[in-house]
């Protein structure tokens, strides 16, 4: 199983604004099937709160910030995403959640697949069942 990890991205300085970028197999792992957008989230809510089969993700707090806590099965760990110049690598077989989320806080989400209704899994207990069979 891959490992989940921050990637830095480049950071252009320019005194009338900084530009970062991402490529797909140069900075993150994979090519980029789909991109989406988490915001306007109500204080208090948690977005995710399940896990990919085949899907990848990587993922970028654009503005503000938020935690993204993944579990593998065996371990829970929290990432604080708050800089548009690194983002964090999701590999599949990874239960996500996302929590935290600041006022205006914007998460960008690339992914590997095409959205597909039954590469979720949405129950916790059956993800760590079907970690444990591998």
């Amino acid at each position: 199983m891959q490992k989940n990890k921050i990637i830095s991205l480049p950071k252009i300085l320019d005194r009338r604004g900084n530009l970062s970028f991402i490529e797909a197999k140069n900075h993150i792992p994979f090519e980029i099937k789909r991109t989406y957008w988490i915001y306007d989230v109500p204080g208090g809510e948690i977005r995710g709160g399940h896990a990919y089969k085949e899907n990848e993700e990587f993922i970028v707090a654009l503005s503000g910030s938020f935690d993204v806590v993944l579990d593998d099965g065996k371990e829970r760990k929290v990432y604080s995403l708050n800089r548009s110049y690194y983002g964090l690598y999701v590999p599949k077989m990874y239960w996500r959640e996302m929590e935290n989320f600041s006022t205006n806080s914007l998460a960008l989400i690339l992914s590997s697949t095409d959205y597909d209704q039954f590469d979720y899994i949405r129950d916790y207990d059956e993800f760590l069942k079907q970690i444990n069979n591998k």
